[in-house]
């Protein structure tokens, strides 16, 4: 499902048109982005917590020339950490 079809399906069932469901997307993305990047976490109880990590600078092989090093430098990269509700819902067979 991508962020189209994703705000179709909210513009249905919470009955709002699909620019207000997209703009309701828009304002979500943002908010997680915002907090992320100001060191913050995002928590939806049972759904799941956004989070950013640090990682590390560290030396790597250069896939073209296996036999040379590189240095990867450090970066913050986003992490998701599903919720119980979540986890579970997907254990149940249909």
């Amino acid at each position: 499902m991508n962020k189209a079809e994703m705000a179709d399906v909210i513009a249905e069932k919470a009955d709002v048109s699909k620019k207000q469901a997209d703009e309701m997307l828009e304002v979500f993305e943002n908010t997680v982005i915002s907090t992320l990047k100001s060191g913050g976490e995002v928590s939806l109880t049972g759904f799941g917590t956004f989070s950013a990590k640090r990682r590390e600078a560290r030396m790597g092989v250069n896939p073209q020339k296996p036999t040379e090093r590189i240095q990867i430098p450090a970066v913050t990269v986003p992490k998701f950490k599903a919720g119980k509700t979540l986890k579970d819902s997907l254990k149940q067979k249909d």
